[in-house]
């Protein structure tokens, strides 16, 4: 198939999709893969195949999401039943104000992006994004979206992340002078896209009844002779609270740094990857919030159960979601739309820096993964960079990493994960999400090229 068919077929896809979605109101996991399959079936994937390509992308997404976000959503619940997310929001709120608070997640955000990766991130603070925005009765897009923002930039753009460090690998591009300068350009992009968010965030969009039910939850009733269980009693402390997002975190980084620092098979390395991994470390953290929050608190495990249940059908739409986009993304892969459009622009005569950047957006917009966009970007050049100085490889690498910054749309999902754990329709997860990471993309590019033009 001609790589105008498979482009034009890509396009309607999309279209189709968002019609769906936008105009027709259907469930976004059944408009996915309703999709997903006409996009397998018309670029001639083979029907015997198609199935397996869908049950593919599907794992392939929830294999290292679903049980992160199904631990995420349980602490997640703990802490905002709890009392803490709200207790913390007010003692914050009471020391910084509004307007400060939302910069101070924002810096905190960027601090959490680097040693974690950005769906687990940003899991992990959704609840204190919810208990701020309860207390200072706001939407959680005011604070939720430049928290993302920023936390995506560096998830794309520094090490320890897999997107640079392959790339940087690649291009045999040093991964130390890699995140020196992709730390110094990471700053100035963070602090205009945390203003760029509040220029977003003039407007108030419509929140999803999910997200309001969550930021109006009612406290649980006590039953006769039961415990009275009520954030109004004794709530935790705002340490305690803090401890609980932080412990995880710390697990994350002593996988990270154990697995740099020290020799693969030495058998502290091995302890600490494998608790450093987030599913251990959530569920770790998670262990301590039901002794800290719950037990301690006077709460019966039964009680302590139910809070937990009741976080599991919110986490069940966001990882079915998810997954699906994970198979639209599996299909525009294996359908040869995204290498088609890599090759197309491969033989376009155009500056090597500039190729880096478009040819990774256009791969992002095409088939959703970052990861996925910036190693195909740094294979297609490989041979084209060479005979450029380490600073001009290490710049060639970033200027690929933002390109895989932008464009997060329908495919990507982590596109639903910030839409639906912030409430967002599809239509405003266009207007807000993709716009900001899109706007994100260009600011990191342009400060890599005037870069690249001072050496």
């Amino acid at each position: 198939m001609t790589t105008f068919s498979l482009l034009m077929i890509a396009l309607i896809g999309i279209l189709i999709l968002l019609l769906m979605i936008i105009k027709f109101k259907i469930h976004p996991f059944v408009a996915l893969l309703i999709v997903s399959l006409f996009v397998a079936i018309t670029t001639g994937i083979p029907l015997d195949n198609v199935v397996k390509v869908v049950t593919d992308g599907l794992g392939g997404v929830l294999g290292s999401v679903a049980i992160i976000i199904g631990l995420g959503a349980m602490l997640g619940q703990l802490i905002e039943r709890s009392g803490g997310a709200e207790n913390l929001a007010i003692k914050t709120g009471q020391s910084l104000g509004a307007k400060k608070t939302i910069a101070a997640l924002t810096i905190a955000g960027f601090i959490l992006g680097i040693p974690v990766f950005f769906d687990v991130g940003f899991i992990i603070l959704a609840p204190i994004i919810y208990g701020f925005a309860k207390v200072a009765k706001i939407s959680p897009l005011k604070y939720g979206l430049p928290i993302a923002g920023v936390m995506l930039t560096v998830h794309v753009a520094l090490p320890p992340h897999p997107g640079p460090v392959a790339a940087a690998g690649i291009l045999h591009a040093d991964v130390g002078l890699l995140t020196l300068i992709g730390f110094i350009i990471c700053i100035p992009v963070a602090i205009i896209g945390y203003y760029i968010a509040k220029y977003i965030n003039r407007k108030n969009y419509h929140l999803s009844v999910e997200v309001l039910e969550q930021l109006q939850l009612a406290k649980d009733e006590p039953q006769k002779g039961d415990v009275v269980y009520t954030d109004k009693i004794n709530p935790p402390k705002p340490g305690t609270v803090i401890a609980m997002i932080v412990i995880p975190i710390l697990i994350i980084m002593l996988g990270t740094v154990s697995s740099t620092l020290l020799e693969k098979g030495d058998p502290v390395r091995t302890f600490f990857t494998f608790i450093g991994s987030p599913i251990i470390a959530l569920l770790i953290a998670l262990i301590l919030a039901v002794y800290f929050l719950a037990l301690r608190r006077n709460w019966t495990l039964q009680h302590t159960n139910n809070i937990i249940g009741d976080a599991i059908p919110a986490a069940a739409v966001v990882i079915m979601i998810t997954g699906a986009g994970g198979v639209f993304g599996k299909v525009l892969v294996e359908s040869g739309v995204g290498k088609a459009l890599s090759d197309a622009l491969a033989m376009i005569d155009m500056p090597i820096i500039v190729a880096a950047f478009i040819i990774s957006l256009v791969l992002r917009a095409s088939q959703g993964s970052a990861t996925v966009a910036i190693l195909t970007t740094g294979g297609l050049l490989s041979e084209a960079v060479m005979g450029l100085s380490g600073t001009q490889l290490v710049l060639v690498t970033l200027a690929s990493c933002f390109g895989g910054l932008g464009l997060s749309h329908v495919n990507d999902s982590g596109f639903w994960i910030v839409t639906r754990y912030l409430g967002l329709s599809v239509s405003d997860g266009l207007k807000t999400w993709t716009v900001l990471t899109t706007l994100l993309g260009l600011l990191g590019f342009l400060f890599t090229g005037l870069i690249w033009m001072m050496i």
